[in-house]
């Protein structure tokens, strides 16, 4: 197949470029930046005239669409650019979608489902009218009902996927990724943090998400929305202190709160049906996974 990935510079888009390529796929790649890939296309989503050009000159079979600014805080700072790239970007391959007819997987998040207390399973949205808790989130939930009212005017063809918390070798230090990665970064470096313990998250190793979402180019489902998710609900002091551990940190400079405004408490996730289209499998137990991350950190940044 010749697959379009968008944000193919990114941690998840890295990955799953390198996955899709190992299945004999022709993969191009987008981003921001210069890149010296022969198959990179240099693109600012949010720019129409960038974005169209590309479909102009290439036909592609299936896109996955990564491409947009990524976090809570990183949204509340540059929000110009998150709706921009989020919202603006999303419906720009909407339109191009809408007349070149290629399939389309649209990377969301786990943020779409707010505070909602009981078990995230896809279907929640449809029954329940939830609140969004911070921008970044607002613009994936806006660019799902993009998605999903274009499918229905214009039978355009896409599958959404919401990510809980994927980590591993190969994401990038900054104040504004996850606090999984923040954590290790600081606990190598003697660097004080705050964990807010009146919270749990699901955490996802980085190939095992690859695996099950490369897999939706040849078992494309239209119209369907998975979580790709760990099952397993993780307080973020076990995670912290697990962390502390593999780090040989100070504990001493960890600051526990009990709760953090403007995110969800607590994601417990119902990971069935991509476990059972996808062939998503949790092969990287947590630790493990956190063991790799610490040793990839570490060389990278050279403690």
């Amino acid at each position: 197949m010749k697959i379009l990935v968008t944000g193919g510079l990114g941690f998840v888009g890295t990955h799953l470029v390198g996955e899709l390529r190992k299945r004999q796929n022709d993969v191009w790649f987008t981003g921001v930046h210069q890149h010296a890939d022969p198959k990179y296309l240099r693109c600012d989503v949010g720019e129409y005239r960038q974005t169209a050009r590309i479909f102009e000159n290439h036909k592609f079979d299936c896109v996955y669409h990564l491409a947009a600014e990524f976090g809570r805080w990183n949204g509340e700072d540059f929000y110009e650019t998150l709706w921009k790239t989020n919202v603006i970007g999303t419906k720009h391959m909407i339109r191009l979608q809408e007349r070149y007819r290629f399939h389309m997987v649209f990377f969301s998040s786990s943020e779409v489902y707010g505070d909602w207390a009981g078990v995230m399973s896809e279907d929640v949205m449809d029954k329940h009218e939830i609140k969004q808790l911070n921008d970044y989130a607002m613009t994936k939930w806006v660019a799902e009902m993009q998605i999903l009212n274009s499918a229905e005017a214009f039978h355009t063809e896409t599958v959404r996927v919401r990510l809980f918390n994927l980590y591993g070798p190969g994401e990038p230090y900054s104040t504004y990724r996850s606090a999984l990665i923040r954590f290790i970064y600081s606990a190598l470096f003697g660097l004080p943090y705050t964990v807010y313990a009146n919270h749990t998250r699901s955490w996802l190793y980085v190939d095992d998400a690859i695996n099950a979402l490369a897999n939706i180019a040849t078992n494309f489902k239209p119209g369907e929305v998975y979580n790709i998710a760990s099952a397993e609900d993780v307080g973020m002091k076990h995670l912290s202190d697990t962390i502390v551990r593999l780090c040989k940190g100070d504990d001493k400079l960890v600051t526990v709160k009990d709760q953090e405004g403007m995110t969800t408490h607590h994601k417990k996730v119902d990971n069935a049906k991509a476990k059972r289209d996808l062939g998503l499998q949790l092969k990287v137990p947590l630790e493990e996974g956190l063991r790799r991350t610490v040793e990839w950190m570490r060389e990278t940044y050279k403690e």
